[in-house]
């Protein structure tokens, strides 16, 4: 394979999480093929720019919803990273259309490959939100992994990113279970930190929002926060561990939104900030225990703002 430590494959390569696990494979010795929408998109082309990337990291134009394209991906891969899943970016005209069925299908189309191909360990990237809404877990208790939104609640509530990423995590352990496949589960919360790529992607947009004080007024709710390059560690960590086993929550610094912007507003005093808060029932965020257990370890909060608005006022995003 051309590499001590093997090929691996990563899906939607480009995306935010996805490019600094690139980048931090590349850098552990492995061999990489990443699938993407067009190997030749400008957006890409931070990838290419890589270290190692010229010898070993190989684009391949799939689709997830097109089974027959991801074999040649993962075809020889030891092992598989699946972090590509659609995220709204504005209202859904049809969810189930535009949300589930990418996420879900998607998902199950990849692990009927990986099965094909008999790939040692598939790590799936779900997401905090197959945590967060569960309205019946005791709002003084921190969220763990024996802890599932509840879908029908997401559904009601309008939340159709969470909904999907709730059913598409369910289907792949019950997919692993069912067919001796070994899928392990990775639940970021809200993911801050420097970009690789140029585009902008949806938290990244959000704390930038929130340095501009987009919205004047925010709900004065908790929140999970984890930097990405802390997330990239803990996908390859989980891989790599013979022990790791279903799911494993991703979080690092749970913080009320008007602490955040104070903290924010204490070092950058030239940004404008959100200015009222509107109280509300604040629950615990979610516990990174088991993660830990692991042999995770995760920056402080501090250097990650640090870092995010300087790749930020650098980009001209700021």
């Amino acid at each position: 394979m051309g590499s001590v430590k093997g090929l691996v494959c990563v899906t939607g390569a480009g995306g935010y999480i996805a490019s600094w696990l690139v980048k931090r494979l590349l850098s552990d010795g492995y061999k990489v093929h990443g699938t993407v929408r067009d190997p030749h998109d400008e957006k890409n082309r931070h990838l290419k720019k890589l270290d190692k990337a010229v010898e070993n990291l190989k684009l391949f134009k799939a689709d997830l919803l097109d089974c027959d394209s991801l074999l040649s991906p993962i075809a020889g891969c030891e092992g598989v990273f699946h972090t590509a899943c659609p995220v709204p970016r504005s209202k859904l005209s049809d969810p189930e259309t535009e949300m589930v069925v990418p996420a879900v299908t998607g998902t199950l189309n990849l692990l009927k490959i990986c099965s094909q191909v008999k790939v040692r360990r598939v790590v799936v990237v779900s997401s905090g939100g197959a945590v967060a809404m569960n309205p019946n877990w005791p709002s003084d208790k921190e969220k763990d992994e024996t802890c599932w939104s509840d879908k029908e609640y997401c559904k009601s509530t309008g939340n159709w990113y969470f909904y999907a990423k709730t059913l598409a995590e369910e289907e792949a352990l019950n997919y692993g279970k069912m067919n001796e496949l070994d899928v392990v589960t990775v639940m970021p919360c809200m993911v801050i930190g420097p970009l690789l790529q140029s585009t902008l992607n949806s938290s990244s947009l959000w704390f930038i929002n929130m340095l501009k004080g987009t919205q004047k007024t925010l709900v004065n709710k908790g929140m999970s926060l984890v930097d990405v390059r802390d997330v990239a560690d803990a996908l390859l960590l989980v891989y790599v561990k013979p022990e790791a086993n279903g799911r494993y929550g991703c979080a690092s610094n749970w913080l009320k939104m008007d602490d955040l912007a104070n903290k924010l507003k204490n070092i950058y005093q030239n940004y404008k900030y959100p200015t009222s808060f509107t109280e509300t029932t604040v629950t615990k965020g979610m516990s990174p225990k088991k993660l830990k257990a692991l042999g995770w370890s995760c920056r402080d909060i501090d250097s990650t703002i640090a870092d995010s608005v300087k790749c930020f006022e650098d980009a001209a995003h700021l």
